[in-house]
């Protein structure tokens, strides 16, 4: 099997997505998609089943807005058709699905047709494990240093620009190793929490960190998040003039830094045979016309990215960012483009097994990733397109725990499985009944015990595979650089940062599997902000030394008494207020310096 080096897996995957880039003359989603997307339907459902879940009055009144804009018609663009031809068609398919019976589990149902697997590389880590390999320079792989270059460039401009406008607040450039600290800090504030973030330079507190003002001041951290930006300023600006336009990126800030750590994820790193496909929230407030609300999930509000993962241990591959428009206009609904433009065949190779819950699943989909060699398997809604619903034999609220049913269709087989409610499961990998069992706490004469049930193959493996992204999800929620910013595509900014330190982790663990989370987040602070990790920061003696409390003026008069303020020490141990213009440079404490009374000796006898 053919090895690449990371170079050679990293052109070619520029190569394939130059070669599936789709045409940037985008039209904006209907109103009907963006109502299916936010309920978590699909413009790929049959609407007109009678028996599908009672509608919101909004959907009711997308449904009537579609209908009366569609009297003639149904379809777009080319794909029209006429409304009797269409209902033909309907009153043809129910006919069809009227004749079908659902099977038990004592039929036999065929073998499916094995796709064999034939990835385009070998599959794990693209990179030799005879070579060392420390957290910092896999993190490197993702914020490469003409990567981080490129952000110092912006982000300097960015500050110049602010400036210019008034700011009032002093800015040296960035240098890449400063970049490289600064985001060592953010790691460092994930894993060790405070309230606010002049916390973590507080010196005058039992709970003081010593560590951050070692590594920059307050002030050059602050003036830091306030301009990091991943798009030129200029640039920007000249995007923002074509809004309200098919050329207007909505993503332009984040796309520099984002098309990178996509291009490595995929280039460094190549999957297993199972793989998840699911959504990911990215917490986020700021109205930009790309934040969704999703109700049912445990972020609510936020950007949404569709995220492709390796279901053996929750590596992320490839996403794409949800902006409110449909980027992937081929017609057969948003859900659909979704699954498909995370699958490329050229990158990946063939015979994977894709995994999806019931808002991606439709038969069209399954086929088309059939046809594309990928099997695929996921739970589905009744009322979808080309799903059976009206066959003979079906479960009902009564049949008893374990019952299966299935129908199979060519390569599809739908299955229903009766668990404590009726679960439903398409699937072109498993056969619908294979003789596995699942095990199920019941209550039966006043007592619990386990019982054995008939479970469907399609349902085992989905239970066993899907949850990728979630696993992703929650190593990245560990320790996350996330926290309030001003800007919105700086949360993006900080969740680029979490993906390329957990896929660095990732990468780590199969390589050399000698440190936990924790250990490896550890080491790479350390090796961000340039310290050793085993001898804990201190400030050395020199750098106690006595300075004026504030900048002294022109006026001989007051230069006893500008920047008096209370001992800390006289207050502290005599209860008496003391002013003193002196402070120590290091603790920024004020203490007595004067020939009867030497607080600033007394306050530094133990250090």
């Amino acid at each position: 099997m053919t090895r690449y080096t990371s170079e050679e897996a990293l052109q070619l995957v520029l190569d394939s997505d130059e070669e599936f880039t789709f045409s940037s003359e985008e039209e904006e989603d209907s109103d009907n998609e963006r109502l299916y997307f936010e309920e978590r339907l699909d413009p790929g459902v049959d609407i007109s089943d009678e028996n599908a879940a009672s509608p919101s009055s909004a959907t009711r009144r997308a449904r009537s807005n579609t209908v009366e804009r569609q009297k003639d018609y149904k379809g777009d663009g080319d794909h029209q058709t006429p409304v009797a031809k269409r209902a033909k068609t309907n009153i043809q398919t129910s006919n069809k699905q009227s004749t079908l019976s659902w099977k038990t589990e004592t039929d036999i149902d065929m073998v499916p047709q094995t796709l064999r697997f034939l990835p385009a590389r070998e599959p794990g880590p693209q990179l030799s494990p005879a070579d060392a390999h420390t957290p910092l320079s896999l993190f490197k792989m993702f914020f490469s240093e003409n990567a981080v270059s490129t952000l110092c460039h912006n982000t300097n401009a960015q500050a110049a620009g602010a400036i210019a406008k008034g700011r009032k607040y002093k800015w040296t450039d960035i240098s890449i190793s400063e970049m490289y600290r600064y985001i060592g800090l953010l790691f460092y504030m994930a894993m060790v929490k405070m309230s606010s973030i002049s916390d973590y330079w507080r010196q005058d507190s039992l709970f003081s960190l010593p560590f951050p003002a070692t590594i920059m001041s307050r002030d050059r951290y602050r003036t830091i998040s306030w301009n990091v930006h991943m798009s030129h300023p200029d640039a920007d600006k000249e995007n923002d003039r074509k809004r309200g336009t098919p050329e207007h990126d909505r993503l332009f800030r984040v796309k520099p830094l984002m098309d990178t750590i996509r291009h490595v994820c995929k280039a460094i790193y190549h999957p297993k045979i199972n793989l998840a496909v699911d959504e990911r929230m990215v917490a986020c407030k700021a109205h930009t016309g790309m934040t969704q609300y999703m109700k049912a999930k445990p972020t609510r509000w936020g950007f949404k990215l569709f995220v492709l993962a390796d279901s053996s241990n929750g590596y992320t591959l490839d996403f794409s960012v949800y902006t409110g428009k449909n980027n992937f206009p081929s017609g057969h609904g948003l859900s659909h483009d979704a699954v498909t433009s995370l699958l490329d065949c050229k990158v990946l190779g063939s015979g994977y097994h894709v995994y999806m819950d019931n808002f991606y699943t439709s038969p069209k989909l399954l086929k088309d990733l059939f046809a594309m060699k990928f099997g695929a398997c996921g739970t589905y809604r009744d009322n979808r397109k080309d799903c059976p619903r009206d066959a003979t034999n079906s479960l009902s609220k009564k049949s008893a725990r374990g019952s299966i049913r299935w129908i199979r269709d060519g390569p599809l087989v739908f299955v229903k499985w009766m668990d404590t409610r009726e679960v439903s499961v398409c699937s072109t990998i498993q056969s619908a009944y294979t003789g596995d069992t699942a095990q199920r706490r019941v209550k039966t004469q006043d007592a619990w015990r386990t019982k054995t049930f008939p479970c469907p193959a399609p349902v085992i493996a989905y239970n066993k595979h899907m949850g990728g992204v979630d696993l992703s999800d929650q190593l990245l929620q560990y320790y996350t650089a996330q926290h309030k910013t001003m800007k919105w595509y700086r949360k993006i900014f900080l969740h680029f940062l979490d993906i390329a330190a957990t896929n660095a982790f990732l990468i780590h663990k199969e390589l050399c599997g000698n440190m936990t989370h924790k250990q490896f987040m550890e080491q790479l602070i350390a090796e961000l902000c340039g310290v050793s990790q085993k001898v804990a920061p201190k400030q050395t003696s020199s750098d106690h030394v006595p300075v004026p409390g504030a900048e002294l003026g022109s006026d001989a008069k007051n230069i006893c008494t500008v920047g008096r303020k209370i001992c800390v020490l006289c207050k502290g141990q005599l209860g008496k207020r003391q002013d003193t213009p002196w402070k120590c440079q290091a603790c920024n404490v004020h203490l007595c310096l004067q020939l009867n009374r030497n607080c600033f000796q007394e306050w530094h006898k133990d250090m």
